[in-house]
């Protein structure tokens, strides 16, 4: 029994920690302190001792990365705070005592600081004590103090909202439940830090008004001891006991203003994975802010009365420090350069996966070195402009967003060169000059301008490159003059407008879709998906794109989809039957100043032959017509449409409407001004002038 008692206490022994006795037995000395005499050598040592600590709490708080890692730094201060009042009450008693003995009574540590600091002069003595004070209550406890209180109120207030936040992530995923639980004790721990160092700062506070209140309290409580107890006169009572007040008020000054200073470093740490003293060393280290405090310095250095030979040393001190940091910058830059390109240069040990491949730019711009300030918004380019510009007017006739447009340069282009990119294929090119003004000739132009002669790169219209200073004669002359980004700008812009169906796909019809079932959820319930999918309404929306009609009225398409969809589902049946439901708007634009529409038809005999090769063929991707037959067919369109044109007259093509869809397939390419219309497709209202009419004979 008695072994196994022996066994017990043996355990519990190991498990002791005895440095679990230091705060007890800190604190026992606090009190021993309170109550206790101490003689002159211990007191010398303590007095050490609480400065050696000070500079080891203020090194500590210099060196954390965040105020988290010095959680212990409130309750360590309460401790150094009360042992230094202590250590005051303690040697108060012994200069109270023992002053009358000389300025060795109350040790070594004090009678030094009141003989050395203060070279033996009161006066001195009790002004550096002063300035010691105001430095420490008045600008770094205040300071720390008023800190500590906003960022308390501050963490407190921001307490609900990272709660709700890691709930957030942990709801989502993003976390997991034991990163939640760490990050709660985080917060919570913070929460609780700021909270305590917000009462902390008033232990530094009341600190230093102690301090001050002790000091008064030593002198005249001295001079009254030494003069009525000890029969000293007021001169000696003053020498003995002022000095050794004023060396015991410096001694524990000091400390307590490394803690002040710590205090305040604590409070007002930004929290980064750097320590203080190497955000200061990065920050800094600025050669432009050296270069011009060495400039400073120089000035002030030749001015006459000025110590020129200190601020000349210093200012060159500056200027090499500065030089020496940008030197050791282009080092680094120019080492981590070499690094990267060796590191580029390697063979990647990287399992090749999707995100290696380069996804295609639906709309792209390149250009050439030479267009790159054209470009560049801060050098005074106006292409960004020009193109933000062009993808809205575009969005806004069309009826959807157009994507954005990647602009990037290409070192493989000429410098004055660009390419207009669709779906990763280059559509178009261009040259224009970037300081000079392009100046299109209209047609009706009433002189002549020199110039570089050129064509016009959107529509191939005869132009001249000229100087700026020519735009504006160029103007009185007829011309229409643009500059370079706006002539890139107007390529691109007809460029996206000829194939605007290849620019809606699923994505922007759903888009569509979305957006009217905001207003009309009913409509597009009743037709998407069940009646009807999604890749047939955007094949409708694709081919009226094609033809250049806009897909703004959504709600008629749909409506009129509706209706069609239990007739047919083919894209190009159910494209024939929407476009008579929204002729209005088809024929809004091909309208003249008289609000008439000027039409060319097919000879009678010639559209009925034409129905008949229809009617015999089912696919019109193969519809079989005499190769002779339909080149006189486009040959006599391109007549008649410059006969309208000779006449200022924009005409467009009036057919039955089964002969529409094949004709204006065909003509796309080869007439794309000549609009092709069905007469189902002309509201009743609609005043209608024929120009033209294309007879069979003409196509024999």
């Amino acid at each position: 029994m008695a072994a196994a008692n022996l066994s017990d206490y043996r355990q519990i022994f190991m498990r002791f920690d005895p440095s679990a006795l230091g705060i007890p037995a800190l604190v026992l000395l606090i009190l021993s302190m309170l109550i206790l005499p101490f003689p002159p050598f211990l007191l010398d040592l303590l007095f050490t001792f609480n400065i050696i600590l000070g500079l080891v709490i203020l090194v500590v708080a210099i060196n954390t990365f965040k105020p988290l890692e010095f959680s212990a730094f409130p309750a360590t201060l309460l401790l150094a705070t009360m042992l230094r009042l202590g250590l005051n009450v303690a040697s108060t008693r012994v200069v109270l005592v023992n002053g009358h003995e000389g300025t060795d009574a109350a040790g070594k540590v004090i009678a030094a600081f009141g003989e050395f600091v203060i070279s033996g002069n009161y006066l001195v003595g009790f002004i550096v004590f002063g300035i010691l004070m105001i430095i420490n209550f008045i600008v770094v406890t205040k300071g720390a103090g008023r800190v500590s209180e906003v960022i308390a109120r501050f963490t407190l207030d921001a307490l609900p909202g990272k709660q709700m936040a890691i709930d957030a992530d942990l709801s989502a995923g993003i976390i997991d439940q034991e990163t939640a639980k760490a990050r709660r004790e985080e917060i919570s721990q913070e929460s609780d830090f700021f909270g305590s160092m917000d009462g902390a700062s008033k232990f530094v506070r009341g600190d230093a008004v102690a301090g001050l209140l002790i000091l008064i309290i030593n002198i005249i409580g001295g001079l009254a001891i030494g003069m009525f107890q000890h029969d000293l006169s007021f001169a000696d009572a003053g020498r003995i006991y002022v000095l050794l007040t004023i060396g015991d008020g410096l001694v524990a000054q000091i400390p307590s203003l490394l803690l002040s200073l710590a205090t305040a470093i604590v409070v007002t740490r930004v929290t980064t994975s750097q320590s203080m003293s190497e955000q200061a060393a990065v920050q800094l280290a600025n050669p432009t802010a050296l270069y011009v405090g060495a400039a400073i310095l120089t000035i002030l250095g030749m001015v006459p009365g000025m110590p020129h030979l200190v601020f000349l040393m210093l200012a060159g001190g500056a200027a090499g420090l500065a030089f020496s940091l940008q030197r050791k910058a282009q080092t680094v830059a120019f080492e981590a350069t070499e690094a990267e390109q060796e590191r580029q240069a390697l063979p990647s040990s990287k399992e090749l996966d999707w995100d290696d491949l380069d996804t295609v730019d639906l709309i792209g711009l390149e250009v050439g070195y030479g267009l790159v300030p054209l470009v560049d918004s801060d050098a005074g380019g106006q292409l960004m402009t020009r193109v933000r510009g062009v993808r809205k007017k575009l969005s806004a006739e069309l009826g959807f967003l157009i994507h954005p447009v990647r602009i990037r340069d290409n070192l493989d282009l000429g410098p004055n060169e660009y390419h207009i990119i669709l779906k990763g294929v280059v559509r178009a090119r261009g040259e224009v000059r970037p300081n000079r003004e392009l100046a299109i000739d209209p047609g009706h132009t009433h002189g002549q301008i020199e110039g570089i002669a050129t064509r016009e790169p959107a529509f191939g219209l005869d132009a001249l490159w000229i100087e700026p200073s020519q735009r504006d004669y160029a103007r009185t002359l007829g011309y229409t003059v643009v500059d370079a980004s706006t002539a890139i700008a107007t390529h691109l812009n007809a460029l996206l407008r000829q194939n605007a169906s290849e620019l809606l796909s699923h994505d922007e019809s759903q888009q569509l879709l979305d957006k009217l079932a905001e207003r009309a959820p009913k409509l597009v319930e009743d037709l998407v998906p069940d009646r009807l999918p999604l890749g047939a309404i955007t094949r409708v929306l694709q081919q009226l794109l094609a033809e250049g009609v806009p897909v703004k009225d959504m709600r008629t398409i749909v409506e009129a989809l509706s209706e069609a969809v239990d007739r047919t589902q083919d894209p190009d049946q159910l494209t024939a039957l929407v476009r008579p439901r929204i002729g209005r708007m088809i024929m809004q634009p091909l309208l003249d100043e008289q609000t008439q529409l000027n039409v060319l038809t097919l000879e009678p005999e010639f559209e009925q032959l034409l129905h008949s090769i229809l009617q015999q063929s089912n696919d019109l991707q193969t519809l079989a017509i005499d190769p002779k037959l339909a080149e006189g067919l486009f040959r006599s369109l391109r007549s008649a449409f410059a006969e309208a044109e000779a006449q200022n007259i924009a005409p467009a093509l009036v057919v039955s409407p089964p002969v529409r869809p094949w004709l204006a397939r065909v003509l796309r390419h080869r007439l794309p001004d000549l609009p092709v219309l069905a007469y189902s497709e002309i509201p009743d209202d609609t005043a209608i002038k024929v120009v033209g009419t294309v007879d069979a004979q003409r196509t024999e």
